[in-house]
């Protein structure tokens, strides 16, 4: 919690200067009763119209300064509570990019775009509340007391009972609140959770006719933060009315036992009126608080939830003194163990082989094999549990992360587009590419030819997650994009799955001649995708089953000859 005080750090001067107007403010609000007491008990009683004249231009001037210390006080304190705003937001953003892939299964992604946007708004609306009335609230409760002893002190025994049954009240209430404002957030979650579900996977959705179980789920989810959010209101709706209650009757008392004292001769009626006004500041100071106490256990649930992701600390980090390699494109594992956390067991065990260039390397086997965990350590997307992986002859571990990744071009299973163009999609691999070089890379990864069927071409609009394109299509864009990087290190995770045997066989040709410099790892499930590399190797149950061509391979290796034998049946049927 204390980092985040971190980031008011510099907005100290624009915060004293908030307080130094909403203190002038509040002795504005508070001189203007004195003020009104004078008119009444001088200027009414006497008929004095010229000093009631004189008095009310004094009121007017100190209300127009006081509006003008309100204005501005306003504008400071918003442009403090949006910055400090924009600062978390920027710096949850920082962190969440620092994250390796076990931190983002941990929070899940909904629940960070929650803590990004949902929350933050929370801590903005509070620390403005806060700027408002952290000064004048205070300024006026005491200031309102001091006044009120002045003008009578016995009068003032009211204050004396009601202070403590107002911030009994208010106490009471925030206590039973604040442990459910973190549940609102929970809930929250859950539902942008279900929403995001929804929403992405609409094909799977529709295809399997699940629109009503999804409709469920919303409704439940709908419900479950409704409920919640209505019995957090219903609490906090009780507060605002013991406050009023408390309000009037303090004014009846105060006007009861006043009339007394006026009968007496204690006391004038101007300065009743005064008492009444300073009383209602007083109790006005704790309406405000109870405002600011309504609004902070919602603002420390999500405080809190802001502060663990700021709190993280990435478990891939960059090394102190980062190294790079001299042998350039060479990928070696070294008796690699790796297991996914919270894994039962090792998804990939000693596995070792070396990955030169010019040389294409392909990785097969069954479903939970470990494929793809294990080209996920290449660019480091995690750490292995025992040996080493190396790059250029360098451990991983070793390399500046950004400097790694800079060597390899990588291919997920699931290819991402983003919102933009086929071009600014093609781009990613090489912001400052030529619209020949996007163009070539296209060729070479078959897809000009779907591009030119387009309207707009290179200019054709990719819709958010590229779900206006097929799977082949996406496929072939994510293969484009790392072509034109041209990096030391291709790797395709499963990238051919959606093509047809056609576009494969006459992609891997192109990609032959286009990366005859790089070393090219492929993890495939087709056999056809394989056969040709220089050296092929066999994973089951996270260990190396054989490694070789695909002649020897088929002669010493039992799983390959059982995968083999299995696709070559499914493709002579076909």
């Amino acid at each position: 919690m204390r980092k985040l005080l971190i980031y008011l750090e510099p907005y100290r001067p624009t915060i004293g200067l908030v307080v130094l107007l909403l203190f002038l403010q509040a002795l504005c609000q508070l001189y203007l009763p004195t003020l009104m007491a004078d008119i009444v008990d001088i200027g009414i009683a006497q008929g004095d119209i010229v000093f009631i004249i004189r008095v009310g231009a004094v009121m007017l001037l100190v209300a127009l300064i006081g509006a003008a210390f309100t204005v501005a006080g306003g504008y400071y304190s918003a442009k403090v509570a949006m910055g400090l705003g924009k600062d978390l937001r920027s710096a949850v953003f920082t962190r969440i990019e620092g994250f390796s892939l076990q931190e983002f299964n941990r929070f899940g992604t909904s629940s960070l775009i929650t803590r990004t946007t949902n929350d933050i708004t929370q801590i903005q609306q509070v620390v403005l509340m806060l700027l408002r009335m952290m000064v004048l609230a205070p300024v006026m409760a005491v200031g309102g007391i001091v006044m009120a002893v002045s003008k009578n002190a016995e009068l003032s025994l009211i204050m004396v009972v009601v202070i403590p049954i107002l911030g009994l009240g208010v106490w009471v209430i925030s206590r039973k609140v604040i442990p459910l404002f973190r549940l609102v957030q929970e809930r929250v979650d859950k539902l942008t959770l279900v929403l995001r579900e929804r929403l992405t996977g609409v094909r799977v959705i529709r295809a399997f006719n699940r629109d009503a179980h999804e409709q469920q789920r919303f409704t439940a989810a709908n419900r479950d933060l409704t409920t919640m959010a209505i019995t957090v209101n219903r609490i906090m709706a009780g507060m605002m009315p013991l406050m009023m209650l408390v309000m009037n009757l303090t004014t009846i008392a105060i006007v009861w036992f006043g009339g007394f004292k006026i009968e007496a001769g204690r006391m004038q009626v101007g300065d009743l009126m005064a008492f009444i006004q300073y009383g209602m500041n007083i109790m006005f100071s704790f309406v405000m608080a109870s405002m600011i106490l309504a609004m902070l256990p919602r603002a420390s649930a999500s405080l809190s939830r802001v502060a663990e992701v700021l709190e993280v600390t990435p478990l891939i980090v960059d090394p102190p003194v980062a190294k790079s390699g001299d042998q350039r494109g060479v990928v070696e594992f070294r008796e690699v163990t790796f297991s996914y956390p919270g894994a039962e067991k090792p998804t990939l065990c000693r596995i070792s082989f070396t990955a030169r260039p010019g040389e294409m390397t392909a990785i097969i086997g069954g479903t939970g094999s470990g494929k793809s965990a294990l080209v996920s350590l290449i660019p480091r997307f995690y750490d292995v549990d025992q040996g080493a992986v190396l790059v250029g002859g360098v451990d991983v571990r070793e390399w500046n992360q950004a400097d790694l990744r800079a060597r390899i071009g990588f291919v997920p299973q699931n290819p991402v587009l983003f919102s933009g163009t086929i071009a600014d999609n093609i781009r990613v691999g090489k912001e400052d590419a030529s619209e020949a070089e996007i163009q070539r890379a296209a060729e070479i990864a078959q897809a000009a030819e779907f591009i030119a069927e387009l309207k707009d071409g290179y200019a054709a609009t990719v819709a958010q997650g590229g779900t206006n394109l097929s799977g082949g299509q996406k496929q072939r864009l994510a293969i484009a994009r790392v072509i034109l990087r041209r990096p030391e290190i291709y790797v395709f995770d499963d990238s051919f799955s959606a093509l047809d045997y056609k576009t494969d066989a006459k992609l891997r040709l192109a990609l032959k001649e286009a990366t005859k410099d790089a070393t090219v790892i492929i993890v495939a499930q087709r056999v056809s995708t394989v056969m040709n590399a220089d050296q092929i190797i066999v994973l089951d149950e996270g260990r190396i089953a054989g490694i070789g061509t695909h002649a020897e391979l088929y002669r010493t290796c039992q799983v390959y000859r059982e995968i083999v034998a299995s696709q070559l049946s499914e493709e002579e049927l076909a």
